[in-house]
């Protein structure tokens, strides 16, 4: 078989795009013809070898706009190497991408990867809807990343014959004790509770600050990222007298991610809006073993990601008390924090490996020709 995978942006940054290329490098690994099709600024004609069966393809972008790369030039490249393949794989949202199937008159088999909902872009989704209407009935199959988020996703509803979930699958975060140490020679005698995102109403922030406020002094917060929030956190930070234990670390580069993965007692993803599907930064601490405070948002996967009283604990959104609760009930004994230590180390194993991955997507192109 051959496979386009076709959809957002280049260079890799967010989820969406991380699947993408984790799919086209591990399918074209094991020796399956993969390709990459996706738009970016000054790539005109830009293509780059993988490896022996997998190629990155990119359509030079003319702007963006609503969060969608606008590129007639990838409509052009579709309609010429469509007919190459066995399988076009689309990753959704992205209406370009959807445009690009549709005008490339493509005969075959359609995996329409569905990671959201488009949620904030209303005026963009009127536009998009009929684009988005053709695109369910042209599809073979669904894949959700969560069997939640399809199930209960207004716009799947009469696709539900055609649904199946692909668990996003990632390697292991990679250990780095001696720099995990350094960190947490920083704070000694803490408990450090960690998390990581844009710094944006729907993560939530706001209330994990004041959660920090139901914690005793024995624990540190450290909160990667940036954002438009940022000013705003910070002065929450202030009034409620917690500059000595809660920490906006700012923009925190990938290469030093694990050090502060290893180095944390826990990991807290407080989203409290369906913006967050699946919460990839919950599976790259689960595969350390580190447990998940994470909230139980209607209609998205974060919970399912996350096993209640297995891998860690699920809170309602937007409440600080239980959000300190969870962390204190987690860790308050060494024996209940090793267990949930092992649960979220067992969870990522038998749900979230990226080799995992690639044996079920496997199965469901075989299943599609």
């Amino acid at each position: 078989m051959k496979i386009l995978q076709v959809g957002k942006f280049y260079p890799i940054r967010g989820g969406v795009e991380k699947v993408m290329y984790d799919l086209t490098l591990g399918l074209s690994a094991r020796g399956v013809e993969c390709d990459m099709l996706c738009a970016a600024f000054n790539k005109k004609g830009f293509t780059r070898q993988l490896n022996e069966k997998g190629r990155l393809i990119v359509a030079d972008a003319m702007m963006k706009l609503a969060a969608t790369m606008i590129s007639p030039a990838m409509i052009w490249k579709m309609r010429r190497i469509a007919a190459e393949y066995d399988i076009v794989h689309i990753h959704h949202p992205d209406p370009m991408a959807a445009l690009a199937l549709f005008c490339s008159g493509f005969k075959g088999k359609v995996v329409l990867h569905w990671h959201s909902d488009i949620l904030k872009q209303k005026t963009l989704l009127k536009f998009y809807k009929p684009l988005q209407k053709w695109l369910l009935k042209r599809a073979d199959v669904i894949v959700g990343t969560t069997p939640v988020y399809v199930k209960e996703s207004p716009f799947l509803q009469d696709c539900q014959h055609k649904i199946t979930h692909l668990p996003i699958g990632i390697h292991p975060m990679p250990e780095a004790q001696e720099e995990a140490q350094e960190l947490r020679r920083q704070y000694p005698g803490k408990k450090i509770v960690f998390s990581l995102g844009r710094l944006v109403p729907y993560k939530g922030f706001c209330y994990l600050v004041e959660a920090a406020k139901h914690l005793s002094d024995d624990y540190v917060l450290l909160i990667g990222g940036t954002g438009p929030l940022k000013e705003e956190l910070q002065s929450q930070i202030e009034a409620l007298g917690l500059e000595k234990k809660v920490w906006l670390l700012g923009y925190v580069p990938d290469e030093a991610l694990p050090a502060y993965f290893c180095a944390c007692d826990l990991f807290c993803l407080s989203s409290v809006m369906k913006t967050e599907a699946f919460g990839i930064v919950q599976i790259e601490a689960m595969s350390l073993g580190k447990p998940v405070v994470a909230t139980r948002i209607p209609q998205s996967g974060v919970s399912w990601v996350n096993a209640h009283g297995e891998s860690g604990r699920n809170v309602t959104p937007c409440c600080a008390e239980e959000l300190a609760d969870a962390i204190v009930d987690i860790t308050h004994d060494e024996k209940t924090y090793r267990a949930y230590c092992d649960g979220a180390r067992l969870r990522w194993q038998n749900y979230f490996t990226l080799d995992k991955m690639i044996d079920d997507v496997m199965s469901i192109y075989n299943r599609v020709l």
